[in-house]
């Protein structure tokens, strides 16, 4: 089997057509490091080249599966990052290479010709709920969340996976307010296909891979291609490109810069807590006036 630093992936020992893909950092909540993205795609790639397996499970490990990428490091201290540049004038395709890589790894969960089911307890949410809407199927906990808490400020999702599956009117709604919802929201509105009480999390997720397990590989490989072909004809690769370049700014602009200058006088925890509670969010010049006291403090410690 192949082995990795922030998951894991192998047959079903009973069931030997399943993979089963585990993001494994629980001391974080599988949270997302500079490797999970390209230990994604290795993981697929091996799954994809495995003749054996026909259908891959995602999930995490621990309380849920997976609270984002991993910010409280690079948003409390001053270090300059592709995705947080703190040169004048910071330079948007060197965030937007970084950040489309990134976008790629994850969405090889989509391009892999056998289809991919994510299993979704405790959270899924900012990047994890990236990877989670790039699996074909998603199968939640009824007491599960998802949702892309950053659109608040600080982020856009990059995969631009909320529109092309819960269509327009929802999707605004959740990138407008930042809200998450439950597991058994999410599939009253269509986002899950399943969503049962964690206790059976496990059973309902494995009744719906064996049953796909049980078609030829080729036939997946085809009926899969068909809606994506679909997908993309409606324009994703399109809303990826600007999606990413939008998530750049968002974490350079006033706000985004704002954002971070209170994570690293008040700390990321603070920060969280303030775009996630429904205060306004200073911007513009406000943003600005409120950038320039931040600074000071920070230069007086």
């Amino acid at each position: 089997m192949p082995r990795f630093t922030t998951l894991q992936i192998e047959p079903d020992p009973q069931r030997p057509r399943i993979a089963r893909l585990l993001l494994n950092r629980p001391e974080r909540l599988n949270a997302i490091n500079n490797e999970t993205p390209r230990e994604i795609r290795q993981a697929v790639e091996w799954a994809q080249d495995n003749p054996a397996i026909h259908v891959i499970v995602v999930e995490g490990a621990g309380k849920g599966f997976c609270g984002g990428y991993d910010l409280a490091e690079s948003a409390e201290q001053a270090i300059d990052h592709p995705c947080q540049q703190e040169a004048y004038p910071w330079d948007p395709m060197e965030d937007y290479a970084f950040m489309k890589r990134n976008t790629e790894d994850f969405m090889s969960l989509w391009r892999c010709s056998k289809p991919t089911i994510a299993k979704v307890h405790g959270a899924a949410v900012a990047g994890g709920s990236d990877i989670a809407l790039c699996c074909d199927l998603l199968v939640m906990a009824n007491n599960a969340r998802i949702g892309y808490m950053p659109t608040r400020v600080w982020g856009c999702p990059t995969t631009a996976m909320w529109t092309q599956r819960l269509g327009p009117t929802r999707a605004k709604q959740m990138m407008f307010t930042g809200d998450v919802i439950s597991g058994q929201q999410a599939a009253d509105w269509g986002l899950a296909n399943e969503a049962v009480d964690e206790a059976e999390l496990e059973a309902a997720t494995l009744r719906l891979a064996e049953r796909i397990a049980g078609v030829p590989r080729g036939h997946l490989a085809m009926h899969k291609l068909v809606v994506n072909q679909v997908m993309l004809t409606m324009g994703l690769e399109q809303g990826q490109t600007l999606a990413t370049v939008f998530d750049g700014i968002t974490r350079h602009n006033p706000e985004g810069l704002w954002f971070r200058r209170y994570a690293q006088t008040e700390g990321f925890k603070a920060a969280v807590q303030w775009r996630d509670s429904g205060r306004d969010i200073p911007e513009g010049d406000e943003a600005r006036r409120e950038i320039a006291r931040m600074e000071a403090q920070l230069k007086a410690r």
